[in-house]
């Protein structure tokens, strides 16, 4: 017996061998380090250590420091080859986890090991890492684009608020970047060093949320074979972020409103309660205190979310951000799909500062990348241009020269925005005010009628 496993382990060696030399160790548990630092002691590799995704950043930039492979748990390998300029990435993830491991290969780690690791998993990763690409850089965005007006402000606003461990409860139209305010306000808080753990409410079925967001007990459910930590105590030190809140079933607000309340959760089919210290963001493009007066939102909980409100522009109110933004995107896409030197004409731009943006920064990024991937470069220059002809092949844009009246006069978009505005206004006349009842005449959904409101500007 002794002998098979020697033998094993030899075997498990030589499958470990290869091109990685020196491994980077990334997550916060130092006993999950270790454990993996002494399994890679085994393989003979050089190994180092760090807690953050900060550290790790800045080791991996360090040109002192000679690096074959990062192993890192799943979130922080995520953010990590978000980044580029990494060598092969293996993520870590708990057991039967085959949503998340999609996710992680999808968001491009080069390979996953399933908890807890053997020694047999790690040798076959390693190998397969072996010959992966070290990945070009990608520019990281700083918190937020832009340096108008609007920007400041708000940046300004995330400061004081990131001082504070009240909750917040950010306001903004789809694709603004709301998410990107929450994780502003964690990396300039106190709570910065710990984790930030993102969920959307709308993305998830209510049968399944509460067991994200709480965790359950082996036995609980029919598919509950082992217990499971929720996002809470994932959270736990750090910041817990909850897009779409409105979306929030009725039944799990009221346990949400409970662990606010007690600073702890009880896991789905758990009799003990868990002590968590978690700070609460969420989000929302919904009116919460209409919901709350139809009925759909607890009043309790709208109350003990709205402590800070942070309302988050629409790229219509900050036309002069848009050049530094359609840059940025234009660089950071380019470098992404390996495309080389890739560049907007200024006059591109300034078509693109033109337009309405009803999907904001989203569909702004969402345009550029499209352009960028599809641009025809021409081998006598260093650098591709895309010029407005060529964006106007990818969106509708102004073309250069064009007097805006007259392209406005044919462009059967803006006809239909008006056309929109107008019904709105006429349906909110007719049912004086009452937004439920404008919605029927209307024939759209409550919700698609706020948004609309929003994106107009009808109060």
């Amino acid at each position: 017996m002794v002998a098979s496993i020697a033998v094993t382990r030899a075997s498990v060696g030589a499958v470990a061998s290869g091109s990685v030399r020196h491994v980077l160790l990334l997550g916060p548990d130092d006993d999950a380090r270790r454990a993996l630092h002494l399994m890679l002691d085994r393989f003979g590799k050089q190994v180092s250590a760090v807690a953050g995704l900060e550290a790790a950043r800045s080791y991996l930039g360090n040109g002192d420091h000679d690096c074959d492979a990062v192993i890192a748990t799943g979130e922080l390998a995520a953010q990590l080859v978000q980044g580029g300029g990494t060598p092969p990435v293996i993520a870590v993830v708990r057991p039967r986890d085959l949503t998340a491991s999609l996710a992680l290969l999808e968001a491009g780690v080069d390979d996953v090991v399933i908890e807890p690791i053997d020694e047999l998993a790690l040798a076959i990763a390693l190998r397969h890492v072996a010959s992966a690409p070290r990945r070009t850089a990608v520019p990281a965005p700083p918190a937020l684009i832009g340096d108008g007006e609007v920007m400041q402000q708000l940046r300004a606003t995330i400061e004081r608020v990131a001082a504070t461990r009240s909750t917040v409860l950010i306001l903004g139209e789809s694709g603004t970047g709301k998410e990107l305010v929450a994780r502003a306000i964690h990396d300039a808080s106190p709570r910065r060093a710990r984790r930030f753990v993102a969920i959307n409410c709308a993305a998830i079925p209510g049968a399944l949320l509460e067991s994200e967001l709480f965790g359950h007990r082996r036995g609980a459910f029919t598919d509950a074979v082992r217990d499971k930590p929720g996002l809470f105590e994932d959270a736990d030190g750090g910041t817990l972020f909850l897009d779409e809140i409105g979306e929030l079933p009725l039944a799990l607000q009221a346990k949400l409103l409970r662990a606010l309340q007690d600073s702890e959760i009880r896991r789905v089919g758990d009799t003990a309660s868990v002590k968590v210290d978690v700070r609460l963001i969420a989000a929302t493009l919904r009116d919460l205190a209409d919901d709350v007066r139809e009925g759909r939102f607890r009043e309790d909980l709208y109350y003990r979310l709205n402590v800070l409100a942070v309302p988050v522009p629409p790229l219509r109110d900050r036309p002069e951000d848009i050049p530094q933004l359609a840059r940025f995107f234009t660089q950071r896409h380019a470098a992404r799909h390996s495309l080389g030197e890739i560049e907007l004409s200024d006059v591109a731009i300034e078509a693109l500062a033109r337009q309405p943006w009803p999907g904001n920064v989203r569909e702004l990024e969402n345009v550029i990348e499209r352009a960028v991937v599809l641009a025809e470069g021409s081998a006598s220059r260093d650098a591709r241009v895309i010029d407005v002809d060529y964006l106007g092949t990818v969106m509708n844009v102004l073309p250069p020269g064009a007097a805006a009246g007259d392209v406005d006069a044919l462009s059967i978009k803006k006809a239909t925005r008006e056309l929109e505005q107008d019904l709105i206004r006429r349906a909110l006349g007719v049912t004086q005010g009452n937004r439920t009842n404008a919605a029927k005449l209307l024939e759209i959904s409550h919700r698609a009628l706020l948004y609309k409101m929003k994106e107009y500007g009808i109060s």
